[in-house]
């Protein structure tokens, strides 16, 4: 791992989603409808959380702090990209594309996490409801998330020190819209190759680990409601569990695609038609689904719709 040559480059330049100007305007319109949806989603989701007293459980508590990632996760990346859009000169400077792999890895991982610690209160919920409030206690989930941002922290902080450990002494030109991994490693006239070993090592154990616990916390589960006789409680305990399913298969499909293929797969085309359903699809949807598909999230929302109409 060669050592930085931090005076060499002082700024980058991203060459942006596309080059072809004529659906520029239109591009900027629905990003920028996509990323305010994210916002205001999230955003009401957190609102309804705090004020609905009957929501203040483990599940939404965790479901709060999935809403909060998704805000710090998309605005680490979105804005930048939307003034980038319109702006002739797509420039960052070399600390901020510093502070926005740093960000962007630590929320990404912190949602990965996360999406890992609400499987294991989907677990304990189904398997063993009689234990439920003495497990998930407050101190539980305290921990829970303590372990969570810390982990988001140090696996960031590992990947930002890995990538900007390299030296950059030629081009500052990164093929993207946002300072990732991949296209800055592409950039170094370092040798990539440890580098590019730690990136994959890490998102291949902390990533593998992380859905093995979601994966075995449903294979309780899902064996636990075959148990159940009734098709009334089958139904009932599988859906406490849908929207969560459907926020893990969108994360770690995406993850996996993006992190985890081989390097002779890569496209940078393809890379950036992923990293915009990563970075702005997922967050917006992560909220949608909880209110489309969760009867007490929809009933909290029509209750205050009511109210204000």
């Amino acid at each position: 791992m060669a050592p930085g040559n931090l005076s060499t480059v002082t700024e980058f330049i991203f060459m942006g989603i596309t080059s072809d100007q004529t659906f520029l305007h239109l591009i900027f319109l629905l990003f920028l409808l996509i990323y305010l949806t994210a916002i205001v989603g999230n955003i009401v989701i957190i609102i309804i959380i705090i004020m609905i007293k009957d929501l203040h459980n483990p599940m939404y508590f965790f479901l709060s702090n999935l809403s909060f990632s998704d805000l710090c996760f998309c605005s680490a990346v979105t804005p930048k990209m939307l003034y980038d859009l319109l702006s002739e000169t797509k420039v960052i400077t070399f600390i901020g594309c510093v502070l926005q792999l740093f960000f962007f890895a630590m929320f990404a991982t912190i949602e990965g996490y996360l999406l890992s610690a609400m499987a294991y209160d989907r677990f304990v919920a189904i398997c063993q409801p009689l234990l439920y409030v003495v497990i998930m206690n407050r101190r539980t989930r305290v921990v829970l998330m303590t372990v969570v941002y810390f982990g988001g922290i140090v696996t960031a902080g590992i990947h930002t020190t890995s990538t900007f450990s390299l030296s950059f002494c030629g081009s500052n030109i990164i093929n993207h819209f946002y300072c990732d991994i991949h296209p800055l490693m592409s950039l170094s006239c370092s040798d990539t190759y440890m580098n590019k070993t730690v990136v994959f090592g890490i998102v291949a154990t902390l990533g593998l680990f992380s859905a093995a616990v979601t994966l075995a916390s449903y294979v309780y589960i899902f064996l636990t409601i075959m148990n159940i006789h009734s098709f009334e409680g089958r139904h009932r305990a599988f859906s406490t569990c849908s929207s969560h399913l459907s926020c893990v298969g969108l994360f770690y499909g995406t993850v996996f695609f993006m992190y985890l293929r081989p390097a002779s797969s890569y496209s940078v085309t393809q890379e950036k038609v992923v990293s915009v359903f990563y970075t702005m699809i997922i967050p917006m949807m992560n909220p949608i689904i909880y209110s489309l598909r969760n009867r007490e999230v929809k009933e909290a929302m029509a209750f205050y719709v009511k109210k204000l109409f």
